[in-house]
């Protein structure tokens, strides 16, 4: 395909992404519908990456392409496709907040990666550029795919491996809605990881690997209430980070009070994600939810929303 007929802009929506999953800590992770990070780009005849500007970020992000995690994403696609005398220009939208435990890395390097695959034909799929954005991942909170791969899969995945071969779709219920609730206390994965043990008891291995064997029954089977019961029987990483996350037990009993199946921290938090069976009741439990941070006179935003099936959206734009 000649650069004449490839397109000249594109544009890419990276949704957020809830990992773990309760027990499956570095293992599965689940894309969202919203909300979501927008990034812009556009061919050049500079060879490598540049980013033109970010915004929603407070100033936060470098705009060093190979210190920003989607430009070192981008870069990785570049190389992967052999791409070596020009490149592309990204503007990036970040519709995630920062050190929230939605993936915000991830989605930015998801939406590079993806972004200047479609620039240059979409010659690979959204498995092969799992390797490319776990590069950009790397750089912010470690070599792991479990954000990266549903951002760019969709759905819920589960991750053996960062390579295209080790990331697998599993069933996603389609009456699932999760109610999600990011209270404004910043909580990097560094510090987040810091915190976990390096050795468990027998016994409490046990435990874990049959709430994450439970947790994938009930998705192939599409049994919620058996779904809530597995995600919430994290023994091992939700004990050593609860102190993390403020308002974690108020905020799974009002939750469950209107009827949620079930409230875990998503991914390293302060985010956290009640699961519920219908968006009625999502939104009931949302009502509980903001109860419970205004009486402790903490910030927070809320979002309702499905799980995201598609995972990176590409849009030609010229």
């Amino acid at each position: 395909m000649s650069n004449n007929t490839l397109p000249r802009r594109v544009e890419v929506r990276a949704p957020a992404t809830v990992a773990n999953l309760g027990a499956g800590f570095d293992i599965l992770g689940m894309a969202l519908e919203t909300p979501y990070d927008v990034i812009i780009a556009e061919r050049t005849d500079t060879p490598g990456v540049q980013i033109k500007s970010i915004n929603g970020d407070g100033g936060r992000l470098p705009l060093e392409a190979d210190k920003n995690t989607a430009g070192i994403a981008a870069q990785a696609v570049l190389d992967q496709l052999g791409i070596k005398d020009t490149g592309a220009c990204l503007t990036l939208h970040k519709g995630l907040p920062l050190a929230s435990g939605l993936g915000s890395s991830a989605a930015s390097a998801a939406g590079g990666a993806a972004a200047v695959n479609a620039l240059y034909g979409s010659k690979l799929s959204a498995e092969d550029l799992i390797p490319a954005a776990v590069e950009g991942e790397a750089a912010v909170s470690g070599r792991h795919a479990d954000n990266v791969a549903p951002a760019l899969m969709g759905g819920i995945v589960l991750v053996t491996g960062v390579r295209p071969d080790q990331c697998y779709r599993l069933p996603t219920p389609p009456t699932l809605w999760l109610t999600i609730v990011t209270p404004e206390v910043a909580v990097p994965t560094k510090e987040a990881r810091a915190v976990l043990p390096n050795q468990i008891a027998l016994g409490t291995m046990v435990k874990q690997t049959a709430s994450a064997a439970l947790l994938i029954h009930a998705l192939h089977s599409g049994d919620l209430r058996l779904l809530g019961q597995a995600v919430e029987g994290d023994g091992v990483i939700e004990p050593a980070r609860a102190h993390l996350m403020p308002g974690l037990e108020a905020i799974r009993a009002a939750s469950r009070e209107r009827g949620a199946l079930a409230t875990i921290i998503s991914g390293a938090g302060p985010t956290l994600c009640a699961f519920s069976a219908s968006k009625s009741t999502a939104d009931r439990v949302l009502e509980g939810m903001f109860h419970v941070f205004y009486e402790m006179g903490i910030g927070f935003s809320t979002q309702v929303s499905r799980p995201g099936t598609q995972g990176v959206v590409v849009k030609v734009l010229e």
